[in-house]
């Protein structure tokens, strides 16, 4: 069975606590979901279609230590006295292939006025070492959040300022439990990280840049490191950026320094990034779809952002980002959905030297 989907974002293949990977992509009122028979593959089931009235085509996903997933996305339903109520809403993935927990609201920041409620973006979520947070631009371009507490109960929204922010923000966790959220702006790239696991996230030096909206992602690349990448308005290069070590300014004066371009990182949407070890060296994989509409791949050594970096294209046309994982055996794979709407998948072979694929699966 075909999907007619696109993913707008990089974070929807992942590895439950069982060893079995998971694919998930928004569809009109629902979503879609292929899951890895067992550890390693290589078949799959799926698609299941999960439906979701109202739900919004976009979904933000994430897991937390013990492997669950949390599904956050965007709900608009039209009541019956013709304004439509929108509303934030999560579900939960205890175990790979499993049902998923009733859809909940968090409501939005704006409680009863349906009208700025409205006018919020996208969410963006992340766990910490304490529980989910969720993220999104507010109605006058800045950011607000919500979290869980450790009961598990959530807070109240809470205004973290910033301006002229476009609507997709990205996050991140370190392997300590430490997050940070990019916010990318008009003239600029808004952050804000915690200090400690589990601690209040504070606002810290903008980044110079001219984002593209859509176009930014966050991974982890290292023990207690996370880089953040977008791409540039005017050329579309690809730009990194590796956070550590900022110091905190409770505010947005000021700038940080400039962020080297990936090489060879020109493409569309987000890139996908992975922390991977490829013949015995520690290194970031990279996955995009290239101006050519095909996956490619890439990687360089970790912390080495302004290294020569060379992009192989591989497969067929895809739609939407690509997304990476290691599987249950060590190997990482690419997916990426095909323009026919179907899953297609190819992993790393482990009898090549370097970051060779084996050959792309049709789900």
């Amino acid at each position: 069975m075909a999907v007619r989907t696109a993913n707008p974002t990089t974070g929807w293949l992942l590895r439950g606590a069982d060893g079995r990977l998971t694919a998930y992509a928004p569809t009109a009122g629902g979503l879609a979901r292929w899951t890895e028979t067992r550890p390693g593959g290589p078949e799959w089931t799926g698609p299941e279609l999960l439906t979701v009235p109202g739900l919004e085509p976009y979904l933000s996903l994430t897991q937390n230590a013990a492997g669950y997933v949390y599904l956050v996305g965007l709900r608009r339903r039209e009541l019956d006295d013709g304004r439509t109520e929108t509303d934030v809403v999560y579900a939960t993935q205890f175990q790979s292939g499993r049902a998923l927990t009733p859809w909940r609201s968090i409501g939005t920041p704006y409680g009863q006025d349906a009208q700025r409620a409205d006018q919020i973006g996208v969410p963006t979520a992340v766990v910490d070492s304490v529980g989910l947070h969720v993220f999104v631009r507010n109605a006058g371009d800045g950011v607000c959040g919500r979290r869980q507490d450790t009961r598990g109960i959530w807070q109240a929204w809470t205004d973290m300022k910033g301006s002229h922010v476009l609507d997709e923000l990205t996050a991140a966790r370190t392997d300590a439990g430490r997050i940070e959220l990019l916010a990318p702006a008009a003239e600029f790239v808004v952050r804000w990280r915690q200090e400690e696991a589990g601690g209040p996230l504070r606002r810290i030096l903008n980044l110079p840049a001219k984002p593209m909206a859509g176009s930014s992602s966050s991974a982890p690349t290292g023990d207690d490191r996370i880089t953040h990448f977008w791409r540039d308005a005017t050329d579309s290069a690809l730009h990194a950026h590796r956070s550590e070590g900022s110091a905190s300014t409770g505010g947005e004066e000021g700038l940080d320094t400039p962020c080297p371009t990936v090489s060879g990182g020109t493409g569309s949407g987000p890139v996908a990034a992975l922390r991977a070890t490829v013949d015995g060296h520690g290194c970031t994989v990279l996955a995009q779809r290239a101006a050519s509409g095909l996956p490619a791949l890439a990687a360089y050594p970790a912390d080495d952002e302004q290294a020569d970096v060379f992009w192989s294209e591989t497969g067929e046309e895809c739609v939407g980002a690509p997304a990476l994982a290691l599987d249950a055996h060590g190997r990482v794979v690419l997916a990426a959905l095909g323009s026919d709407g179907r899953l297609r998948v190819a992993r790393q072979r482990m009898d090549e030297a370097g970051l060779a694929l084996g050959a792309w699966d049709r789900v």
